[in-house]
């Protein structure tokens, strides 16, 4: 177990050897003692402009200032408020008025899209001010003083921030970096937006290794591949819609690449064939994890392959409860809420009492630790072997002719049959059935009866689809993950919901 004392987040660097590779920025590599200077550069600009505690918002490429804001803002005693570069007008500027920022930091052209915005600066303003600053030492702060506010998507309802203190960061980078076995010698590929939790990480957790980051955005999953062999990349994080393109992809040779990780969405038994197929030398890490705790599990590699579907068990500093509907413990095989306490809790919704009280509420009786504790929503059970599984989202089951669905059991089902590359479930009302299962594919050309065969052979009845809706693509949301909100909306927009 790593050591569990939390520090402020920006002494994260501090821990990398001073003249060792910290960030490539282009041709351009910064090295660790690079790293923190510019940080306390940035730091020191920062606090000349804000007040102790003001959020500071970044709506940027994955470029200087996107990398150091996380830590540069917790060292002057700010609030960092990273906005995701897809998010269009609307969006931004609901985040900007619900977090209160003071600052905004952005290039010219996406300040021009909005109305005015007090304290708005470009990033080149910023950058051009930064030679010239006296560096800020590293922060004493509290390590309960809130760091940072990420915005989830909002899929039901208005995006809301979730509140990260130093500790919660921190031990976040230092559970990943230890799990990960990341060493100093390793190279990541940041591909994930910087304002996803996970995105994030990328940076912190590899910081906390004294490994090096290369942020990279790309337009074209072959650009993916590309950068892995260009820049000797050990160690690549992605969502599944990711995966998926990936593996169509002829890839070259990668005999640095030494693993793989997995979230924002359950990886199929397919799809972990293919990726080891891919890249057979690489570790395959499924983790499971939400922005409310950051990250609750992930799966040894040396099992994926005898359990494709798995999500694991606890990180470092999680403590994981599956929890029955009347507040037990649920036992091997049975079905229940996945709960997370622990110090890794995130310290609730920015200014939403109500939301909060609904997500972080005591822990179960049974809890060892006790404390407030993420209530996830999301259903897994715990197979014999101690392993848990992804079974659906509470609010996302089916419940079609008396019978409760899971759409994961469904897409599974459908994934495995190598007709589809991707697929989603939904239950739309039904007058008769209460709901009825609605299928969602892509691509648009499979063989249609091929699959029927499949779902009549694998399916109870009451779970065959009774359509399946075919699309070129399916759409993503801002942090790149499918986005189940917009197809359901989309279906149920359909005035008669015909099927293939």
């Amino acid at each position: 177990m790593p050591d569990p004392a939390p520090c402020p987040l920006d002494h994260l660097p501090l821990r990398g050897q001073s003249d060792a590779p910290a960030l490539v920025l282009g041709t351009r590599v910064m090295d660790y003692a690079g790293l923190n200077r510019r940080i306390g550069q940035l730091a020191a600009w920062l606090a000349s402009r804000n007040a102790p505690g003001e959020r500071v918002a970044s709506w940027l490429p994955k470029g200087e200032l996107a990398c150091l804001l996380p830590l540069a803002t917790a060292r002057a005693g700010l609030v960092h408020v990273p906005v995701n570069p897809v998010l269009k007008r609307a969006q931004v500027e609901h985040i900007l008025a619900d977090s209160g920022a003071a600052l905004l930091i952005a290039n010219a052209e996406r300040l021009a899209m909005l109305a005015t915005v007090p304290g708005a600066v470009t990033d080149s303003q910023v950058l051009a001010a930064l030679d010239d600053a006296r560096a800020m030492p590293p922060s004493s702060a509290p390590v309960d003083t809130l760091a940072a506010l990420l915005y989830t998507s909002g899929s039901t309802g208005r995006a809301k921030g979730v509140m990260l203190s130093h500790a919660n960061l921190w031990l976040g980078a230092i559970s990943v970096a230890h799990f990960l076995r990341l060493k100093p010698d390793d190279r990541v590929l940041a591909v994930l937006p910087l304002a996803f939790d996970y995105g994030q990480n990328q940076l912190l957790s590899a910081w906390a290794a004294g490994a090096c980051v290369v942020p990279h955005d790309y337009l074209l999953p072959r650009d993916v591949l590309r950068a892995l062999a260009a820049h000797h990349i050990t160690t690549l994080a992605g969502v599944p819609p990711l995966w998926r393109q990936l593996v169509t992809l002829d890839w070259p040779d990668l005999p640095a690449l030494r693993r793989m990780t997995n979230s924002g969405g359950a990886l199929d038994a397919l799809l972990v064939q293919r990726l080891r197929n891919c890249a057979p030398q690489a570790d395959l890490y499924a983790m499971y994890g939400l922005t409310e705790a950051f990250r609750s599990t992930y799966l040894d590699p040396a099992l994926i392959d005898a359990h494709p579907t798995a999500i694991g068990d606890a990180i470092p500093f999680a403590e994981i409860m599956v929890v029955r509907d009347d507040g037990t413990a649920a036992g091997p095989g049975d079905e229940g809420e996945l709960v997370h306490a622990g110090p890794l809790v995130a310290q609730g919704y920015w200014r939403d009492a109500v939301r909060t009280a609904e997500r972080f509420r005591a822990a179960p009786a049974f809890s060892r630790g006790g404390g407030v504790a993420v209530w996830s929503g999301d259903r897994v059970r715990r197979d014999a072997a101690g392993l848990l599984h992804f079974v659906g989202r509470r609010d996302a089951m089916i419940k079609t002719a008396g019978q409760r669905v899971s759409p994961q059991e469904i897409e599974d089902v459908v994934l495995a049959s190598g007709l589809v590359a991707e697929a989603a479930a939904f239950g739309l009302p039904d007058p008769a059935l209460g709901q009825a299962i609605h299928l969602v594919v892509s691509p648009d050309t499979f063989d249609h009866a091929a699959m029927g065969a499949v779902l009549a052979r694998e399916l109870p009845g009451f779970m065959v689809p009774r359509a399946i809706h075919a699309r070129a693509t399916m759409p993503l949301n801002a942090n790149g993950k499918l986005d189940r909100a917009r197809l359901y909306h989309e279906l149920s927009d359909l005035p008669d919901k015909p099927g293939a």
